[in-house]
């Protein structure tokens, strides 16, 4: 919108300086002022309105009453007295200029050609001129600025799409009409920081984030308020975000916070690579072995297969998915259509289910992919294993498509177009799993009652469909709604939206092979020290097994 906005910008100059009989057009200069100021976070006033229009005084004073007597103009109080405000395009103007921007581009590209010339017949048959008209406009400011001493307080994760979000703060402070707060910590500190929060009298945070796992913890010890106790559930529209998503976020049958990521972790795969070998893509364990065997060349610095190995945390949601890949969840969950089911978890009735042989297949799937890892695969977290693929030394490597963003946005990477997205390769004859991570953002129960409604207003615009498009065209790879993933300008950042929203509809996205019970974290834990000792040699298989499931059972089960 903003490149369109300039070139209508300087096509005006040249119009109105080129041909002596034309004259400004003042609803035409200041709505572009106005829009630009919009984009760009800064704050217009009607004197700077009226000086945009370049018309006389009271020729644009008119012309800006009747603006707003249209609708077309939204003022915001700017002081207690409302003597000053601010003015901003209304929704019904933000829309109308959307749509204009995608006729102007349209009506550019046939006429002048350009990159998508080839495109305009094939996208008016097969309902691109419709879905354009169906793109989510910019986020809107709110009528009212939120009203709360000191500001919004947030505390998230420190992952690429919250850093977009923090890069964009001055956007979102003049939306909700207050300054932004912003901590961030790795996932660990995270945790340890919502602990200490829970423990003070009042929160220091309106709105805090949690990885989807946490929700029964955070749940069960009272960090966190029940969302329908906060607000209506209905103004977040439930129905538009990625089922498994949206369950995730829920305990004993109540939301306990809004998806603000819904990133599901991958196997991102070099095409090109496959291609040349001749090889397909992985669906199957067997397949991919036989791919990251192919593929492995260590004396040529390329390597079959990067994934979470480090001790601990990393390398425990690596077991715990590995062993969902070979139909085996975590706990002894009841099978349903499509998974597990985890409504009943808040009963408590369940227990760990590590030693199993479907538990064994997936500890020597683990092993055999060690042989086709890079040297430094056990000490390999989130970050490292992405890296290295990024920078073409790696053929395959499972991430969360949040990490996305480090080969996509660049162009030196080898992986840059190249890289193809799949759920996990299954074993056992099991059904195609992408587990589901991410983050919600909910209020923390300790929030003091004069500060819920404006927390509830900020978590409203944080994480509705337009700031969640905003966070995509700004670098984010993750995205918790199908109005945001069927937005046609989203869908054209990256192959990554569609290919998700394909295996949600396949119903592939599953939160279950990280249930979120209280002990999740500590079982995280067990199996990403006990399998640690197996991947170097220290235990076997069974041992590992056997070991982990016997202090998972010490959490869990009375005696």
């Amino acid at each position: 919108m903003l490149r369109i906005l300039s070139f209508l910008e300087d096509f005006g100059e040249e119009l109105e300086t080129s041909v002596e009989l034309f004259a400004p057009n003042p609803y035409f200069r200041m709505t572009l002022h106005l829009v630009r100021g919009h984009l760009e976070a800064k704050t217009v006033t009607p004197t700077s309105l009226i000086g945009a229009s370049q018309v006389p005084y009271a020729t644009a004073t008119r012309r800006l009453k009747e603006m707003v007597s249209s609708g077309l103009i939204e003022q915001r109080p700017r002081t207690h007295t409302g003597k000053s405000f601010s003015l901003h395009p209304s929704e019904k103007l933000l829309e109308q200029w959307m749509q204009l921007s995608g006729r102007v581009a349209r009506l550019a590209e046939r006429r002048f050609g350009g990159r998508e010339r080839g495109t305009d017949s094939k996208d008016y048959y097969f309902g691109g001129s419709y879905m354009s008209a169906q793109s989510i406009p910019p986020l809107k400011v709110l009528p009212e600025p939120l009203k709360v001493s000191g500001g919004i307080r947030v505390l998230v994760h420190g992952d690429p799409t919250f850093m977009v979000m923090d890069n964009l703060k001055r956007q979102f402070e003049q939306v909700i009409g207050t300054q932004i707060h912003q901590r961030a910590f790795s996932i660990d500190r995270l945790r340890e920081e919502a602990m200490r929060n829970a423990d003070r009298k009042n929160s220091r945070y309106d709105i805090i984030a949690l990885d989807l796992p946490w929700v029964g913890g955070y749940a069960e010890q009272g960090l966190l308020m029940p969302l329908d106790e906060a607000m209506d559930i209905a103004r977040i529209d439930p129905a538009d975000f990625h089922t498994a998503g949206w369950q995730a976020a829920h305990w004993n049958g109540r939301p306990y916070g809004v998806p603000a990521q819904t990133t599901p972790e991958l196997l991102f795969y070099r095409k090109d690579l496959f291609a040349e070998s001749g090889l397909e893509p992985p669906t199957t364990t067997d397949m991919l072995l036989d791919a990251a065997k192919a593929l492995h060349d260590p004396s040529h610095g390329r390597y079959g297969i990067a994934w979470n190995a480090a001790r601990g945390t990393a390398l425990g949601h690596t077991v715990l998915m590995t062993m969902a890949d070979f139909g085996q969840p975590i706990l002894d969950l009841p099978a349903i259509a499509g998974g597990f089911k985890t409504d009943d978890l808040a009963k408590g009735s369940y227990r760990p289910t590590v030693d199993t042989d479907l538990g064994l297949q997936a500890a020597e799937f683990l092993l055999e992919m060690l042989r086709y890892s890079p040297p430094d695969i056990l000490s390999m977290s989130w970050y490292e294993r992405i890296r290295p693929y990024a920078a073409g030394k790696i053929a395959m490597a499972y991430g969360y498509t949040l990490l996305a963003p480090y080969f996509e946005l660049d162009e030196s990477s080898p992986a840059y177009g190249q890289t193809g997205y799949l759920p996990h390769p299954t074993g056992a004859g099991a059904s195609p799993v992408a587990p589901v991570g991410g983050y919600i953002m909910g209020i923390p129960a300790n929030l003091a009652p004069e500060r819920v409604t404006a927390a509830v207003e900020a978590l409203m615009v944080f994480t509705s469909p337009e700031a969640q498009k905003l966070y995509v065209q700004n670098g984010s790879r993750t995205n918790p709604r199908y109005s945001v993933g069927a937005d046609p300008e989203v869908r054209r950042t990256s192959p990554i939206f569609e290919a998700v929203d394909g295996m949600s509809w396949r119903d592939e996205l599953q939160f279950w092979s990280r249930p979120p019970v209280p002990e999740i974290c500590d079982i995280i834990q067990i199996c990403g020290e006990e399998f640690h000792d197996m991947l170097r040699g220290i235990v076997t298989p069974r041992e590992a097994l056997k070991a982990a499931q016997a202090r998972a059972d010490a959490l869990i089960l009375p005696g």
